[in-house]
């Protein structure tokens, strides 16, 4: 029988009910035992939630084995950043200067996670030449012009390719090459990447995954009219689920958050930030109501003079938890609804490609879990974070709560 490695009292967040219990976590960092509090654990907390350990579905961690972008990010800070935003494990994207595409290059990739103090899933890349791997992995599709040069320019070319990908499972990020070839010259972002770029895209993203019977996730969705057309293919019996941003959810270019920022460069990210508020709360609520079913952040680091210059991308895995608690004061989101959009949905997708069991506090499941302090306001410094770039949209802005431990199959990370 393996020993106790730490133990936790407080308030533990389940699918039905919150309670006070008693954690003990085994030397193999998996959950041995839940009990009833005895008042002499390593760790007790007392208005504190202890949520199963958040999981971000979709972070660029930079890292890869060309290492030409590890001045931004490096999967050891990344991993530190998670900590910090009460993430225990992400899944990071392939759109790499060597994108991992053959079981030679995910495998290559893949040993460069092992830095990481989190676990890291991998999505390997699809392009117009590539076909799946022989292990069961999660593919990522850019259906456009991203970051990177994984991408398609046409629909038919991009029909061709997931086509060879039948029965797999398969992220998109939404956004038609087409249309936006078209807005080329527009004046701005938002207009260059327009709302129906994105739901055009959405339309034919769920067309391929209904007519190839593929496991389908649309990714960081940013317009209510996007959201209708999946939660109708939902019903329909699409297999296909949604995730949603931090910055969709609490920016929008008529808000005077957004105002306060140089709209253009700091803020900028693909799909673009949109400018109604009656868009940006349509996606709240249905974030709340279950119809989007992940928030991950799209965690996307560049340097400042990279921000400066105009390149798109957002860094959020600091701010995860914080941002967390700003959803449940502002927006009423109890505990179950942010246990099953942070920890119970991500980690069905994550346990599809791990042995391990996250998103449970269960006996036999992993010991990772993100406590936090609802009435513990935070502001968010350039001090404060660990990414290696060092900067934040939410610079300046105070959440109303903050993580106060992540622990990561029993080893606690206390945030002071």
């Amino acid at each position: 029988m393996l020993n106790k490695l730490l133990s936790i009292e407080g308030n533990i967040i389940t699918k039905d009910k919150t309670f006070r219990g008693r954690i003990e976590i085994d030397e193999s960092g998996m959950i041995s035992k839940i009990g009833s509090p005895t008042g002499v654990a390593d760790f007790i907390f007392q208005e504190e939630l202890i949520f199963p350990g958040f999981i971000d579905l979709h972070v660029h961690a930079r890292e890869d084995t060309s290492h030409s972008q590890d001045y931004k990010e490096d999967f050891k800070t990344a991993g530190e950043a998670a900590i910090n935003g009460g993430v225990v494990a992400f899944a990071d994207m392939p759109n790499n200067k060597i994108p991992p595409v053959d079981g030679a290059g995910y495998e290559a990739k893949n040993v460069l996670t092992k830095k990481s103090p989190v676990d890291v899933l991998l999505y390997a890349g699809i392009g117009e030449k590539t076909t799946p791997l022989s292990k069961k992995v999660p593919y990522k599709v850019f259906m456009g012009p991203s970051i990177g040069d994984l991408f398609f320019s046409t629909r038919e070319k991009l029909e061709e390719a997931i086509a060879k990908y039948t029965g797999q499972n398969v992220s998109f990020h939404c956004e038609d090459p087409e249309i936006m070839k078209d807005k080329t010259h527009e004046l701005t972002h938002e207009l260059r990447r327009p709302a129906e770029a994105e739901i055009s895209a959405v339309d034919f993203a769920l067309e391929l995954i209904e007519k190839y019977k593929i496991v389908g996730k649309i990714c960081h969705c940013s317009t209510a009219e996007g959201m209708e057309k999946i939660i109708e293919a939902k019903k329909r019996g699409v297999k296909v689920t949604v995730e949603v941003t931090p910055h969709h959810l609490y920016f929008s270019t008529d808000a005077k958050a957004l105002a306060d920022r140089d709209e253009t460069t700091m803020l900028q990210v693909n799909p673009p930030i949109r400018q109604s508020k009656e868009n940006r709360l349509a996606l709240i609520k249905l974030l709340k109501s279950g119809d989007i079913d992940y928030l991950a952040t799209d965690h996307a680091p560049h340097s400042l003079e990279e921000k400066k210059q105009g390149i798109s991308g957002l860094t959020q895995l600091d701010t995860y938890g914080s941002f967390v608690t700003w959803l449940m004061q502002e927006h009423d989101f109890t505990p179950a609804e942010i246990r099953r959009v942070c920890s119970q949905n991500p980690a069905s997708f994550l346990n599809g490609f791990v042995s391990e069991r996250f998103g449970e506090i269960k006996k036999g499941h992993v010991g990772s879990f993100t406590v936090i302090d609802t009435d513990k306001p935070i502001k968010i410094t350039k001090e404060i974070l660990k990414t290696k770039c060092k900067w934040s949209p939410f610079l300046g802005v105070t959440f109303p709560g903050s993580v106060v431990m992540t622990v990561i199959k029993g080893r606690a990370y206390e945030n002071k």
